[in-house]
């Protein structure tokens, strides 16, 4: 180690990253295959996505299209949102800029990767969130609209009152029309960092997913900047995730204060057994996690913001110059470098992506833990596997089985990660709740932690089963895996989560040394 950092990490990342080097010359350690040769397993093809990038047509972002673009290949990505942020020059600049630089890069890189246009919307009375379109004929128009009339910087409308949260629902019922009426192919939202300000509360989210349920599927359930908890002399004053601040003026107030940290690099909702995330799952509906880069400024790159940028006059940056220093003061990684998110989509497409996201296929990851994920729940007649419900009868044998695939090759920071445990988390389905500000799962806990030194490794994966009884007529079952370097009792107590990801120290959290995996639920519906 050295100064918080792998030493291979400091060496392999430091003499590439930056732009000043030339992308083409270096041999990605995971480089993507080509789209013909994409590993398909049964139905789906797994792509490994990121959906909260920034380029320099934000305010604070300063790499180009194609720079983002040629990195998310080199790091083995297979589809990528671009997320500008929402303010009033670039609804009036920046998108007519971006948009023939996108359909550049679609031509130069085809199906190697699936590129979005997208947005990072200010959810009035609210935190930040992704939107993104699938390519189509009116896909730019509906998302200048939805910028134009209802982002919370173009409109002033981010304060946390009543009239402002009801904007945000006729922007979001706005996205459920224009997929409905086929304006646009398909449109996702996913709220960003949602416990970063303290001013996403339960009731919003609630809100948000039944104006359109099929639009709002989910919430980053790990953060971007993830260098951001490096101690010094790197970042040094930060936090993962940049959640270092506190409750301000209009947040909800039955957040803890260790709601504002993340835990082994994961948001306090995600991290939590038995927490938000939970309380939502419980209701029985779907909503997933993914984890993101938010990539702005990438630690240990070589460039600076080029000279004269002037963002309110342009609707852009000027394009990044090389400096001749590598910066250790940045938060950022590249996308696909550090954080995943692995969707299991029918075919290589835009809307398969969207699809297999809205269908609750995804697990996430940090530094490559594991290579590949099988989760599968089955009773005599049928299985069921992440985002899927299997529906049997009150006395049927259910078994889960799980298929892991350790790491086989070194990490972007060069080193193989150990998997040294797997979490069983099941919880009890319990119908709609009566407060929308609900935010616990009491039946929820972790019910098997399997460590992998007890299993054997066969054919490249290590594989158990093991009988679920059915204590309630519905419940779930998710996952969570970890390096085991960093655990403590979860928030809601040691029975409920005996050990669970340890909340991030400010200016000491070297993520390279905390990784975990998490999946998405698999439903179980008992009948008499």
């Amino acid at each position: 180690m050295t100064n918080g950092m792998p030493r291979r990490g400091i060496l392999k990342t430091g003499s590439v990253l930056g732009l000043g080097a030339s992308v083409a010359a270096v041999t990605p350690a995971h480089a993507l295959a080509p789209t013909s040769q994409r590993a398909k397993k049964g139905k789906y093809f797994w792509l490994n996505g990121d959906h909260h990038v920034h380029t320099l047509f934000s305010n604070d972002g300063k790499y180009r299209v194609q720079d983002h673009v040629r990195q998310a290949i080199r790091y083995g990505v297979d589809w990528l949102v671009l997320t500008d942020h929402g303010n009033v020059a670039h609804s009036q600049l920046s998108t007519e800029q971006i948009v023939p630089l996108i359909e550049e890069v679609r031509k130069e890189f085809g199906d190697s990767i699936l590129i979005y246009h997208g947005l990072e919307w200010n959810i009035p009375g609210a935190e930040h969130a992704t939107v993104f379109v699938a390519p189509g004929r009116d896909d730019v128009a509906v998302m200048k609209e939805v910028e134009a009339r209802w982002d919370a910087r173009v409109k002033g409308t981010r304060d946390g009152t009543a009239a402002n949260e009801a904007l945000a629902l006729e922007g979001i019922r706005f996205m459920g029309e224009a997929r409905a009426r086929k304006r646009v192919e398909d449109i996702l939202m996913i709220p960003n960092h949602p416990s970063r300000q303290g001013i996403d509360s339960p009731h919003e989210i609630r809100a948000w997913i039944q104006a359109a349920p099929d639009v709002v599927i989910g919430m980053e359930g790990a953060p971007g900047h993830q260098a951001g908890g490096l101690p010094a002399p790197h970042v040094g004053s930060r936090a993962r995730g940049l959640y270092d601040g506190g409750p301000g003026t209009f947040a909800f107030n039955g957040y803890p204060t260790e709601a504002y940290r993340t835990w082994g690099g994961f948001d306090w909702m995600t991290a939590t057994v038995g927490g938000v995330w939970d309380s939502l799952l419980a209701e029985g509906r779907l909503f997933s996690v993914t984890a993101t880069s938010d990539s702005h400024n990438v630690y240990l790159d070589t460039t600076t913001r080029g000279p004269g940028s002037d963002f309110d006059a342009k609707g852009r940056t000027e394009d990044p110059v090389y400096s001749g220093a590598v910066d250790l003061t940045e938060n950022d990684f590249w996308p696909g470098y550090y954080s995943r998110t692995h969707v299991g989509a029918e075919k290589v497409s835009h809307a398969s992506v969207m699809q297999g996201l809205r269908e609750g296929r995804v697990w996430v990851d940090h530094g490559c833990l594991i290579d590949a994920i099988d989760v599968s729940v089955a009773d005599q007649a049928k299985s069921a596997t992440l985002g899927g419900k299997l529906a049997t009868r009150r006395g049927r044998k259910v078994t889960l089985t799980v298929s892991v695939t350790p790491a086989s090759q070194p990490n972007f920071a060069g080193f193989v990660p150990e998997l040294a445990r797997v979490d069983v988390i099941l919880g009890k389905v319990t119908g709609p709740v009566a407060d929308a500000d609900t935010m616990t799962a009491p039946d929820t806990r972790v019910i098997t932690q399997m460590p992998i030194k007890d299993l054997t490794l066969r054919n490249g994966t290590y594989t158990w089963t093991q009988e679920l009884e059915t204590p309630f007529d519905n419940f779930y079952v998710r996952l969570r895996g970890t390096d085991g370097k960093k655990s403590q009792p979860g928030f809601l107590g040691a029975d409920i989560d005996p050990a669970g990801p340890a909340i991030d120290e400010i200016g000491n959290a070297d993520p390279w040394e905390d990784l975990w995996f998490y999946t998405n639920p698999v439903f179980v519906e008992v009948s008499k």
